[in-house]
């Protein structure tokens, strides 16, 4: 019994030990009671959450139909040439920037309006736009397709000399008008890939444009000439991913793997240092070596 007594009795120290470890273990106990009462706790509202979600995407509506009416404007019909006229005269006619910029584009790659449905052909422009066009457009051209094509017979029938070869690195569209079997898609096809390439450096590189087959490169090939000196060299020191990706022969995987070997190992020297590029093979070497320069970074 006394051996038990002096087991519960403690030193003043030790009592106020035990004081304050139960009143730390109250504290914890009663502290989430508290908690609950102090903090109110937020009730997600789902329905609410759908009205404003509502409400969110008719205000992103009216934003977006409210610039659409300011780019859209009252069509001003007038007799015109599509060929000739300028962005101010576009816009009178109701075009919209983004059909404008499309435009501008075909002309600048070569694109020519030879009759009024070519207009249509433009993607941008929808058959209701183009009804309202239609009676307005005065296509003035000096070499239409359809006089080609009369000047064509006639040459054919009166066994006239054949008309020199067009160097195709040289040719504008309606150059290649005057090629028997080129008409204007063909034109703006093989100018549109000329531009890609950087130009021509064998006349069989034709058949890699959409629509000539074995059969049409027969009939058109012996019109052209080429002088591959007129090739446009990329100089594949320099060259970034933006410059490489608009050749058609390198796929993205083989144009990072060139920019990654030139940052590890320094400069190229020759075509003979992308055989160090694992990722090239001898086909696409020598499909590529007219089109690219090794020229010093300051050069």
């Amino acid at each position: 019994m006394s051996s038990l007594r002096s087991f519960f009795n403690f030193s003043k120290k030790e009592l106020n030990g035990i004081f304050f470890l139960f009143l730390l273990i109250l504290v914890i106990l009663v502290s989430p009671w508290f908690y609950r009462k102090l903090s109110k706790l937020q009730v997600y509202d789902l329905e609410k959450f759908k009205l404003e979600a509502a409400n969110f995407k008719n205000s992103e509506l009216r934003v977006y139909h409210s610039s659409n009416k300011k780019e859209a404007v009252k069509a001003v019909y007038f007799e015109f040439d599509p060929n000739s006229i300028g962005e101010k005269e576009w816009l009178k006619l109701g075009f919209s920037i983004k059909q404008i910029r499309v435009i501008n584009n075909y002309i600048a790659k070569g694109g020519k309006f030879y009759k009024k449905e070519d207009l249509k052909r433009i993607y941008s422009i929808s058959e209701a736009q183009y009804a309202l066009l239609e009676p307005y457009i005065r296509i003035v051209a000096t070499y239409t397709a359809n006089k080609f094509a009369k000047d064509e017979k006639a040459a054919r029938s009166n066994n006239q000399i054949p008309r020199s070869l067009i160097e195709l690195n040289l040719a504008d569209s309606l150059s290649l008008l005057t090629v028997r079997g080129i008409g204007p898609a063909f034109a703006s096809r093989i100018i549109r890939y000329r531009d890609r390439l950087g130009g021509f450096y064998t006349k069989e590189q034709l058949k890699e444009v959409y629509g000539i087959d074995s059969l049409k490169y027969s009939q058109i090939q012996g019109q052209f000439s080429i002088d591959a000196a007129l090739i446009q060299k990329i100089n594949l020191n320099t060259a970034g991913f933006d410059q490489l990706k608009k050749h058609p022969y390198l796929t993205y995987k083989q144009m990072n793997a060139i920019i990654q070997y030139r940052q590890q190992h320094g400069y190229f020297q020759s075509i003979e240092d992308l055989n160090k590029v694992a990722i090239l093979n001898k086909e696409i070497i020598r499909k590529i070596e007219p089109y690219f320069a090794f020229l010093p970074h300051d050069q």
